[in-house]
């Protein structure tokens, strides 16, 4: 009778921490996960967001017209005149004026503050998309840093099972008095190195998860990251030609697309300082009330002077420099973006020659002199030496084609955010 209860407490126990498990978000193994997952939840990016969408607020109030004055005068509201005693309901004073006025500025002011304020807007909006592609950037690399991390400790792994098949070799030649015990000692002093550099990697690696987490915007605990699994594929060579990909920078690139809106604000802010040599004019209207009639009507224009030549001239000369100095960036964007272009696509192409060159060449034959070299050892043709450096060479092989696959992936990330999109 007392199995059926702990039974039942058992599969409650089950039950919740399916449920527990099933709560927990699992992202990553892939790169765009980590992307969407980012877009969603990072805070800077959020708040780019928020300030992109303030920007485009201010907009219309920019060219609206100024709001309306209204005013109130009460005359003689002592009653001096009429000997009466102070007072201040307008039906009982001399008599009341009520102003109601409006500012009009010059033709073509408030237009151009409206344009200037759009482009304003247009820049928010460009740094929030270059925020986001300078996070999608280190996303992308400290992804595939973790990834040549987590794969070259893989090759570390293969590497101490070779070394210690080189260890139990030459300690078996030394127990049979073939070898020298110097040949076990060098090979557990090299199994030793290649631990140390495991340690570091694997501090790297965990490194690289912190990273992913603060990109990520510091998901709570609940959020669990995969190791990365694949890298992104290569696009093919056509869609690396420089021309093409110089067309999408010019279209594309945030940066530039902000050093060309604050060239149209400079523009706008140029023409506005030229537009207030012109004065602004104000109407109004002032019915004036007599007791409890309206005793006659007042209809007033008032223009403001532009007296100040010197100053207004000294603002039309800071306006031109603004707008110089707004071309003279956007040039100096444009080099600076085109200069980032070419150098990683020449680390790109660099990249893939060291990996097909690797690939090809260097392990298939570091592959065979291992062997050889492990072979005559064995039978004692071979100097323990060469077998030591046989290894390093197939290790620094297989670890120099984990890094151009990493530098491949780096160069592709950096060259995405040149652009503005993907490739």
């Amino acid at each position: 009778m007392k199995t059926a209860p702990r039974l039942l407490a058992a599969a409650l126990a089950v039950a919740s921490g399916l449920a527990l498990a099933a709560d927990e978000t699992f992202i990553g193994g892939n790169v765009e996960s980590l992307l969407a997952f980012a877009r969603e939840r990072h805070p800077e990016f959020a708040a780019m967001r928020a300030e992109a969408d303030a920007a485009a607020e201010r907009v219309a109030p920019a060219g609206a017209l100024p709001d309306p004055n209204f005013r109130v005068e009460l005359r003689d509201f002592t009653n001096e005149m009429s000997g009466g005693s102070p007072n201040l309901l307008p039906s009982r004073v001399g008599s009341a004026r009520y102003a109601l006025t409006q500012t009009l500025p010059w033709a073509g002011k408030r237009e151009l503050r409206r344009d200037a304020a759009a482009a304003g807007a247009d820049a928010a909006l460009q740094a929030a998309r270059a925020s986001w592609l300078e996070l999608a950037t280190q996303i992308k690399q400290v992804y595939a840093q973790h990834h040549v991390h987590l794969y070259t400790l893989r090759l570390m792994g293969e590497n101490l099972d070779l070394l210690q098949r080189l260890a139990d070799s030459a300690q078996t030649r030394y127990a049979n008095g073939l070898a020298p015990q110097q040949d076990v000692l060098r090979a557990l002093t090299e199994r030793a190195m290649l631990q140390g550099d495991q340690a570091m990697f694997e501090g790297e690696s965990a490194q690289s998860s912190v990273r992913m987490r603060s990109l990520l915007g510091r998901p709570p605990a609940s959020i669990k990251l995969r190791p990365p699994d694949v890298l992104r594929p290569l696009p093919p060579a056509a869609k690396l030609d420089f021309l093409a990909l110089e067309a999408r920078l010019l279209a594309n690139n945030p940066q530039l697309a902000i050093a060309a809106a604050r060239v149209t604000a400079a523009d706008k802010g140029r023409e506005l300082a030229y537009r207030n040599r012109y004065p602004d004019v104000m109407v109004g209207i002032a019915p004036i009330q007599s007791r409890t009639r309206v005793a006659e009507w007042e209809l007033m224009v008032e223009v403001n002077i532009p007296l100040r030549q010197d100053s207004r001239r000294a603002q039309e000369r800071e306006s031109e420099r603004m707008f110089e100095a707004a071309g003279l960036r956007r040039e100096a964007t444009l080099n600076q973006a085109l200069a980032e272009l070419g150098e990683a696509l020449a680390g790109l192409e660099a990249a893939r020659r060291i990996e097909a060159l690797q690939a090809t060449h260097l392990l298939p034959q570091a592959e065979l002199s291992w062997q050889s070299a492990l072979a005559g050892y064995e039978t004692g043709k071979v100097e323990f030496a060469m077998v030591l450096e046989a290894q390093r060479q197939i290790r620094r092989a297989r670890q120099d084609i984990v890094k151009a696959r990493g530098d491949q992936q780096l160069r592709l990330a950096e060259i995405e955010r040149l652009i503005g999109e993907e490739l």
